[in-house]
């Protein structure tokens, strides 16, 4: 097995290696979680709700070393912190409603007023996850905290691009020694993750569509169940009642937060055509006022783009634009400080459906602006796509956005807002279309995936008199 080498994205140099394990030292892991697993289930919810508030604390005593480490999986400063103290707030969060929402199968009667039903939720035994880049730590641990909690033991995979945060993370899982038996991350590649599959009971995959689709294939040909989420190409509509500074510093935040890598990021805007000018000059004004974020992390909104490989697809995006006739009232082009790749700002219009620009993820600081005849047009346009991720409404009549929010083809519809479900995690949402498969990993109905549902039927009558003992001889 060959050491891989990470590229540092403030610097472009390759300046941190990791060895992947190979499959015999895996499955030694994947054993070692499994054996455990029992015990843990066993504990029951309370407790395990108070190991996972020890490890709260431990995380706040490695704060500073995680979040170094963040910063130079990603470059970013702000978003590094935000996503660190969103794990925190998960935790705490979780901890408070895991105990009633896995409260479950409380006897009752049925039909039959003689036999009583009873129910327990049965964890699988052990989860495997494989996360991204974008947001390391905290998309590593959005699907393996309610797995835990439900009883699973859980392995953890993040993506081989952004892979520094590990080291400090699982000394804080070490401190734990309760949660360490069932917890475990390993750094690893592309076969790292496809060997896992072969080797857990259940897989939570987020990321690329043509990896999520391979994914599938490998947890339906062992019959386990897959959790996929997976790209988006969310669309903002703004009609011509919206406030359109809201609007434009709603949108602004939501396409270009994290330098627009995130996958419920806003990549496309349909303007109708009343407001279309003063949307888009509200947008390119306040869209100017961002900086990169050099010579320091600290030192503006836009961080740099993560991987290299997302740079070329970014390059390609911007090329095919202008080449089909799309201005750049600002932006417009990738910038290299310091050894690591930049895009600036950019608003685009003179945009159509024939760009990639307008159908592929970009995932780039990149908003191209469409003007649109009426809200009938916007709809058809913001589900002229293979995506159903998230999507966004923006209009002064809150009836009229919820019915066009009614008519999206998406899973989650911020409306006066963008991009809310990077903040709120309560309400239940499916991904549409390519966007992903499988349950909400958001709201009550994220910890019910990790379980399956064991119905025990009771009969309590003291006697047993089948019908057909009673028939009359023929």
């Amino acid at each position: 097995m060959a050491l891989v080498s990470v590229r540092n994205p403030r610097t472009g140099q390759y300046d941190y290696q990791f060895l992947p394990p190979r499959r015999d030292e895996l499955a030694d892991v994947c054993r070692r979680l499994r054996d455990a697993q029992p015990a843990w289930e066993a504990l029951g919810i309370d407790a395990r709700v108070a190991v996972l508030d020890d490890w709260r604390r431990a995380l706040a005593a490695h704060r500073s070393d995680i979040i170094t480490a963040l910063i130079a999986d990603t470059g970013r400063y702000y978003e590094s912190v935000l996503e660190f103290e969103s794990v925190v707030s998960s935790i705490e969060r979780w901890r408070r409603l895991a105990p009633d929402l896995l409260r479950y199968g409380e006897s009752r009667s049925s039909a039959l007023p003689f036999i009583r039903l009873e129910g327990r939720l049965v964890p699988y035994p052990l989860v495997g996850v494989i996360s991204p880049w974008n947001f390391p730590l905290l998309l590593s641990l959005i699907d393996a905290l309610p797995a835990l909690l439900t009883g699973c033991a859980a392995l953890i995979k993040p993506s081989e691009i952004a892979p520094r945060f590990i080291e400090p993370l699982q000394r804080t899982i070490a401190d734990v020694p309760a949660l360490s038996d069932v917890l475990q991350y390993v750094a690893g590649d592309g076969a790292t993750g496809a060997a896992m599959i072969d080797l857990v009971d259940l897989v939570c995959f987020t990321g690329s569509v043509p990896t999520g689709r391979r994914v599938a294939e490998a947890a339906a040909q062992r019959f386990i169940p897959a959790f996929l989420e997976l790209g988006g190409k969310d669309p903002a509509i703004v009609l011509a009642d919206a406030d359109i500074e809201r609007a434009a510093a709603a949108i602004l935040w939501g396409g270009m937060v994290n330098a627009g890598q995130s996958c419920l990021s806003i990549e496309r805007v349909y303007v109708e055509a009343p407001v279309f000018a003063s949307f888009v000059e509200a947008l390119t004004d306040q869209a100017r006022r961002l900086r990169l974020a050099f010579p320091e992390p600290q030192s503006g909104e836009i961080g740099p783009i993560i991987s290299a490989r997302q740079a070329d697809v970014i390059a390609d995006h911007l090329a095919d634009a202008f080449a089909h006739g799309a201005v750049a009232p600002c932006g417009g082009a990738l910038v290299e400080y310091g050894g690591g790749i930049y895009c600036l700002p950019t608003v685009l219009t003179n945009v159509n459906h024939t760009m990639k620009v307008m159908r592929e993820e970009t995932f780039a600081p990149i908003l191209p602006v469409m003007p649109v005849a009426d809200a009938d047009e916007a709809v058809a346009l913001a589900n002229d796509s293979h995506f159903g991720l998230s999507a966004a409404v923006f209009s002064g009549n809150l009836a009229m956005a919820r019915a066009i929010a009614a008519r999206l083809h998406a899973g989650a519809i911020s409306i006066n807002d963008a991009a809310l479900t990077a903040l709120i995690h309560d309400g239940e949402k499916q991904s549409f279309k390519f966007s992903g498969l499988g349950g909400s990993r958001m709201g009550p109905a994220a910890l019910h995936r990790f379980a399956r549902k064991q119905a025990l039927l009771v009969n309590t009558n003291s006697g047993y008199d089948p019908w057909w003992f009673q028939r009359e001889a023929q």
